[in-house]
């Protein structure tokens, strides 16, 4: 691979002059940059991380913090943030930081700490206090994807209107027994995003005056958890609602396969709507809200780029685009 010497000698210029033809630090003649330029290309040149670094101050590395890595809201997020970087030539570097795990203490007490990189996006971690403080120590720039604000730079979809539009499409087909299914059950019940959307789906119900038949049902954001739940909340037909609004499409998708393996058809018996347009949507022909993951990453590195480049520039808080998705998972209830 050739070196910094070598695009110099190409280019008829010293190698301190190639290099800030190359890093943009300190002047150069416009003439002077592209032939430059032109040498580098012409020799497959790419500098490496600790010369950019030395250059210009910069690791053109950049920090992400997920909670899961194997979820597809998770997985389709950090697609997006490594293409974005990619294209800006920055690299990444993942931490896992599952809520309650060993793993996730040593990442905000030790690994973050001696870590080098230029900005940080943490995707839906609700860090607590103590983790605040630990962010706060580092200096850098931060930005979230996800509901959880804190101040900072932000890009999330507005939870509780999702909810809203959901719960007010089975309302408007006729349904009256809807209950909301999803969310942790542990001692702070729901996470943030999915509070919001729990605030979402109870506005609805009061707003058509069905506030006493408000159903919430805990459950872990995925297909099993989801399947689990809905198998316990439909086994009973003098219990049993007319609709569910899922916290997640994935849990939604369970409360459906427990459902046709109930005997209960779907949107015939039992009407089920969900919220993120998961890639297994379609084929289960679920109505939902879908939000776009990939395009909520490019956001969130497009707002970094922009604090890293302008360190006293305000927080910004980006509400990402969704789109209501009729599919064949509703319909108006029986007996309506």
């Amino acid at each position: 691979m050739s070196g910094i010497a070598e695009v110099a000698r190409r280019a008829g210029v010293s190698k301190s002059t190639a290099s800030r033809a190359l890093s943009g630090r300190g002047y150069v003649s416009p003439a002077t940059q592209e032939r430059v330029q032109q040498a580098a290309n012409a020799l497959g040149y790419v500098p490496s991380t600790n010369a950019v670094s030395l250059a210009t101050g910069r690791t053109q590395t950049i920090g992400v913090i997920v909670p899961h890595a194997n979820h597809w809201f998770f997985g389709e997020v950090l697609e997006g943030i490594q293409r974005a970087l990619m294209e800006r030539g920055f690299d990444l570097a993942l931490y896992s930081a599952q809520p309650g795990s060993l793993e996730r203490s040593h990442v905000f007490e030790t690994y973050l700490g001696r870590s080098r990189f230029d900005g940080l996006i943490t995707v839906g971690i609700e860090p607590d206090q103590q983790e605040l403080e630990r962010i706060a120590e580092l200096g850098k720039p931060f930005v979230s994807i996800g509901s959880y604000d804190i101040g900072n730079s932000a890009v999330s979809i507005d939870d509780v209107a999702s909810a809203r539009i959901a719960t007010d499409h089975l309302l408007a087909l006729g349904h009256t027994d809807i209950v909301f299914l999803g969310g942790e059950d542990n001692k702070t019940w729901l996470s943030f995003g999915d509070a919001h959307r729990v605030t979402g789906y109870a506005a609805a119900m009061r707003a058509a005056d069905l506030e006493s038949s408000i159903r919430l049902v805990p459950c872990g954001v995925s297909m099993p958890a989801g399947y689990d739940a809905a198998v316990d909340l439909l086994s009973d037909a003098r219990t049993r609602p007319t609709a569910i609004v899922a916290v997640a499409d994935e849990v939604a998708i369970g409360s459906i396969i427990a459902a046709r393996r109930m005997g209960i058809s779907v949107p015939a018996q039992l009407s089920v709507v969900g919220i993120d347009d998961h890639e297994n949507a379609e084929m289960f022909a679920l109505t939902t809200l879908r939000q776009n993951p990939r395009e909520q990453a490019a956001l969130a590195v497009e707002l970094l780029e922009e604090h890293i480049d302008s360190p006293d520039a305000p927080p910004r808080r980006i509400w990402a685009p969704t789109r209501f998705v009729i599919r064949n998972s509703t319909a108006a209830p029986a007996d309506h």
